[in-house]
């Protein structure tokens, strides 16, 4: 394998459970205060000399792994969908952090979903481009309010009256008095690769897409 260093992206928050196992069988060893969430460091050696980490926002590794940041990442196939990068391939389904991205309105307009004939809808969503592009399908025009977080009090709030968000359990949707409707997605974990990494490092980036895939099969 080439000695070239490659810089793979990981996502903090609770993915990162789920990704040590992965990361062991693949025979990567992050430095000690890699799973510190509350350090403040971004980089991390690993037990390679060829191969550094960087600890970013979900949403983001998709971005640095496209632009260059990073040659490698682990990243939501909802990430993936929404920004729609040309630059990036997914050669391994990682089949973690799997949820749904679904439509969700209050309980009681459920009823009258089926029989609306609209054009226009406002929704609010942290992915616009997925929802739009869903409802273009149908013929209808979303107007998308973009929000990063708290989207189920939207509809009580009058700043819309349906959301496009992430689902796992479906408890935050009931807490809030919002029934989930559809779904747009069922999401899962990918390793992805930079398509520039493809052609400069060929070797490097073939053995880990390689090990991932190995770790996945073998789980």
């Amino acid at each position: 394998m080439t000695t070239q260093k490659l810089i793979l992206a990981l996502p903090k928050g609770r993915i990162l459970e789920e990704l040590i196992p992965i990361l062991s069988a693949c025979d990567i060893v992050p430095e000690d205060d890699f799973t510190n969430e509350s350090s403040r460091k971004l980089q991390f050696t690993t037990n390679h000399e060829n191969l550094d980490i960087i600890r970013v926002r979900a949403f983001d590794v998709a971005t640095f792994v496209a632009y260059g940041g990073a040659d490698l990442g682990i990243v939501g196939s909802d990430a993936i969908e929404e920004f729609g990068y040309d630059e990036l391939y997914a050669p391994v389904d990682l089949g973690i952090g799997k949820c749904r991205l679904s439509v969700a309105m209050p309980n009681d307009e459920v009823a009258d979903a089926h029989t609306e004939r609209q054009s226009h809808i406002r929704i609010a969503t942290k992915y616009p481009n997925l929802t739009a592009r869903h409802y273009a399908k149908a013929g209808i025009q979303a107007e998308c309010i973009k929000l990063n977080g708290a989207m189920e009090i939207a509809p009580a709030l009058g700043l819309c009256r349906r959301i496009v968000d992430l689902v796992s359990t479906g408890g935050t949707l009931k807490a809030n008095g919002l029934t989930e409707t559809e779904t747009i997605l069922e999401i899962s974990s990918k390793l992805v690769v930079g398509r520039t990494a493809m052609k400069t490092n060929p070797g490097g980036i073939e053995h880990w897409v390689s090990a991932f895939q190995a770790a996945v099969d073998h789980a």
